[in-house]
């Protein structure tokens, strides 16, 4: 394949599915843009187990997936236990093992008083393979369109359900064997009328578009990659819809109609788990284990583009994240270290360095992305803090809220209601 050099303006623009601009929704992971941005939202800075909770709903089972929002529904993925967990793992090895039957299950709540409005079972099944005790099976966000909500389970399948719950089709995927103790995690994303699901794993790896009202396969394509977890972007360039993948050995771009790679890009480290960002018509990659890698890539080119002058930023020095996505808001990346607690922020066009390596010892762990809102970012913890800081050029901390609970999923805001997802509750924290 080969790269044509040649400057061009092409217009770029992030593909969300019909409607999902209209307020009030959240329609996939990382929200209405994809970038994990409120725009519209202005959510409480301050908030405790007493203080600017509109409700708390207990949760059954147990899950890590961020919710989705439409109108006045928000959804969510569980995995139950039935059988009692079994104590033979190696712990030098971080893993444990299969604890027994699950039964995997979409949830759907009253955005209003968080009431489970049902809860549909889609599966049970007894895991194939043991995982970290930090993770869970059910770490997927699902996705919708205001009509029906895509929920994968991975290894257990992809089901689509109408707004009352019932399961209108469901496919069968690909059995995973996941590289480490990590589990499973790349959520599905809708892309001109598809659901795309990856499934990058230590055996086959492939790539799937499923016709979304009706499950038959669009296309299918191999994948020479080994286990990541980065959830796919679509990104309509040139009235084209393009599905980005971040992976070790090369960013892809697929035609969403036909599956063709219309570019792909070298450059990242193992185990690729952070979703691409678009901002100011480049799409964004970067990886954290086992080395550091940030590319910037031009939109709007073909064929292989490693090493060319397609890619706008290219830095293997600044620290990123294993875990959390990144978050580019008002003109900066900002990225947290999770296993070292540690925050830094770099110009998005130039790669200046702005904050350079601030730990926050607020938190012990962190495996939610940041969200930007009101000109505020806010950081989820392991340990259920929520550090609010201040998005500029400086550390400005704004406010430190504790809850009572893991907070793993990533922060919605939608108006001016903040929503957490916790291990064992839903909140809505509102000012009161």
């Amino acid at each position: 394949m080969y790269f044509n050099a040649q400057r061009f303006f092409v217009f770029v623009s992030l593909m969300v599915v019909a409607a999902s601009h209209a307020e009030g929704n959240w329609a996939n992971w990382r929200g209405p843009t994809f970038n994990g941005i409120a725009a519209d939202a202005d959510p409480p800075l301050t908030w405790s187990e007493s203080e600017n909770i509109r409700w708390k709903t207990a949760l059954p089972g147990d899950g890590q997936s961020t919710p989705i929002i439409w109108g006045d529904r928000i959804f969510l993925q569980t995995a139950i236990p039935l059988t009692e967990e079994t104590t033979d793992f190696d712990a030098t090895k971080a893993t444990r093992p299969i604890i027994g039957r699950y039964r995997f299950e979409v949830l759907c709540l009253d955005k209003t008083s968080g009431k489970i409005l049902w809860a549909t079972p889609v599966c049970e099944a007894v895991p194939h393979q043991g995982q970290h005790p930090s993770t869970s099976l059910a770490p997927y966000s699902p996705v919708t369109d205001g009509n029906h909500v895509w929920a994968s389970f991975g290894s257990r399948g992809l089901y689509c359900l109408d707004f009352d719950g019932n399961i209108v089709w469901q496919h069968a995927l690909i059995q995973m064997k996941i590289a480490g103790p990590f589990g499973e995690g790349s959520s599905p994303a809708l892309a001109d009328g598809a659901v795309i699901v990856v499934a990058d794993h230590e055996g086959e790896s492939k790539i799937f578009a499923f016709e979304k009202d009706t499950g038959e396969i669009r296309w299918e394509r191999d994948r020479d990659e080994p286990s990541t977890w980065a959830t796919p972007l679509p990104v309509s360039v040139d009235g084209r819809v393009e599905v980005i993948t971040s992976a070790n050995n090369f960013i892809r771009s697929y035609d969403a109609k036909t599956g063709d790679v219309i570019w792909r890009c070298a450059g990242l480290t193992d185990c690729a788990a952070l979703t691409p960002i678009v901002s100011e018509g480049k799409v964004y990659c970067a990886t954290g284990f086992r080395g550091n890698a940030l590319l910037a890539i031009e939109l709007g080119h073909r064929g292989d583009l490693t090493g060319t002058d397609a890619i706008a930023l290219s830095n293997n020095d600044y620290p990123m994240s294993h875990v959390p996505t990144p978050l580019i808001y008002n003109g900066n990346f900002y990225t947290f270290e999770e296993y070292k607690n540690v925050f830094s922020a770099y110009d998005a066009e130039t790669g200046e360095t702005i904050i350079d390596r601030v730990r926050m010892r607020e938190f012990k762990q962190v495996y939610g992305s940041p969200m930007g809102a009101a000109g505020r970012i806010y950081i989820p913890g392991r340990n259920g803090v929520t550090l609010v800081l201040e998005a500029g050029n400086e550390i400005n901390k704004l406010a430190t809220n504790t809850l009572d609970d893991v907070l793993d999923a990533s922060p919605v805001a939608i108006g001016n209601e903040l929503f957490l997802r916790g291990r064992k509750n839903m909140y809505c924290i509102a000012k009161q």
